[in-house]
C-alpha cells in the first residue's frame, strides 16, 4: 500500500481504518468480525487505526484492545478522540483526562499517537441546542482549555500530538488553524459531494476543500473522512434511516454517480474511495469498514492507483454540490 506523509507527524498508509464500522455504527456486524477486520487491516498494510469512544459507546476501542491485547504490531499507530460540551471551567481538564484514561483502558494502551477533539467547534453565541445527540465545544473552551490540556498531555507522554475534527462551523475551524498553537492534524470531509451529511449543524456551505487547503498550508496532516458519506455513495444504504436524514438525501443526489460507477465497471464505494484518495491535500483516507469484505474492496480500490483526470471530471459533473 502507498505510504504518505501525515503533515509533520509521520508516514502513514494511504488508507486508515476508522472506528465507525468496527464500532458497529454502519450496519449489522459482530465483534468477532470486527476484530478480524482490524487484524486483517494491519496485515494488508494499514498502519493507522482511528478510534473514538463514541464509536459504539467504546466498542471500537474495545475491539482494538481485544485484537492486540496491548501489543500493537510494529509500526502501527492509534488515535482516539474526546467530545467536550458545556462543562464547568474548573472541571474541563479533568473531563478530558478522564475521557482519555477510559479510552486507553479500552484500547489496552498507555498512550495514543494522536488525540482529537471530536466535538464541533462553535462560536461563543452559537445556538448549541441543535446538537441534540452530541455535544459541541464553544470557542473559548477550545482555546482556553482543550489546547492547554493537550499540551500538558503531550509533555506527560500520554498522547503523541493533538488534533481536531473538521466538521464544525467553518469559520471556527479556519480560526483554529490560525492560532499560534495549531493542531498537528485535522479530520476533513473528503467526498465528492463535499458533504458532512447529517453531521452538518450550521448554515451555509461546508467549505470542505478550503479547510483541507488551509490545513495543508500550515503543515498539518489531513485525514480524509466520510469518503462514502455514511453510505450515501454506495450501492445501497445498509441501515434504516428517516427520509430526511443527511445520508438519505445525499444518496438521492448521487443517482447519476451510481450510474457512472456501473458504466465504469466498478462499485460506487470503490470509486468514491479512489476519488477521496485523489483529492488534493488528503494524506490518508479513513475507512468505515465493518467487515473484511468491505475492507478488501477498499484495499483493492487503493491498489488500482490514482484516478485519471478525465474520470475525476466525469465524477464531478455527475453530482451537484450545495
Amino acid at each position: 500500500m502507498e505510504t504518505r506523509q501525515l503533515g509533520g507527524l509521520w508516514p502513514v498508509s494511504a488508507l486508515t481504518l476508522g472506528g465507525g464500522g468496527v464500532g458497529q455504527l454502519w450496519g449489522e456486524t459482530t465483534r468477532e468480525e470486527c476484530i478480524a477486520t482490524v487484524r486483517e487491516a494491519v496485515d494488508l498494510g494499514i498502519t493507522l487505526l482511528d478510534m473514538a469512544p463514541s464509536y459504539g459507546n467504546g466498542e471500537a476501542e474495545s475491539v482494538v484492545g481485544a485484537a492486540f491485547e496491548g501489543n500493537l504490531p510494529s509500526g502501527i499507530r492509534v488515535t482516539t478522540k474526546h467530545r467536550l460540551g458545556e462543562t464547568d471551567p474548573d472541571k474541563i481538564e479533568q473531563n478530558i483526562r478522564d475521557g482519555l484514561d477510559e479510552s486507553l483502558k479500552r484500547l489496552q494502551l498507555e498512550r495514543v499517537d494522536l488525540f482529537f477533539l471530536h466535538s464541533n467547534i462553535i462560536p461563543h453565541d452559537f445556538d448549541a441546542s441543535v446538537f441534540v445527540t452530541r455535544p459541541a465545544t464553544r470557542w473559548w473552551v477550545y482555546e482556553e482549555h482543550f489546547v492547554p490540556t493537550c499540551k500538558k498531555l503531550v509533555a506527560e507522554g500520554k498522547i503523541g500530538a493533538w488534533a481536531i475534527t473538521g466538521i464544525g462551523v467553518p469559520e471556527c475551524l479556519l480560526a483554529a488553524l490560525d492560532l499560534d498553537d495549531k493542531p498537528a492534524a485535522v479530520q476533513c470531509i473528503s467526498n465528492l459531494l463535499d458533504s458532512p451529511g447529517d453531521l452538518k449543524y450550521f448554515p451555509g456551505p461546508s467549505r470542505a476543500r478550503e479547510i483541507i487547503a488551509k490545513t495543508k498550508s500550515i503543515g498539518a496532516g489531513v485525514l480524509g473522512i466520510r469518503p462514502v458519506q455514511g453510505g450515501a455513495l454506495t450501492d445501497a444504504i445498509d441501515r434504516e434511516l428517516p427520509a430526511d436524514h443527511g445520508v438519505v438525501t445525499d444518496y438521492a443526489k448521487a443517482a447519476r454517480y451510481r450510474e457512472l460507477a456501473k458504466e465504469l465497471g466498478t462499485t460506487p464505494a470503490a470509486l468514491a474511495h479512489r476519488y477521496a484518495l485523489a483529492m488534493e491535500g488528503v494524506d490518508t483516507v479513513v475507512l468505515g469498514c465493518k467487515n473484511t469484505a468491505e475492507l478488501r474492496e477498499c484495499v483493492a480500490a487503493e491498489a488500482e492507483g490514482p484516478l485519471e483526470s478525465e474520470i475525476i471530471a466525469r465524477i464531478d459533473s455527475s453530482v451537484s454540490r450545495d
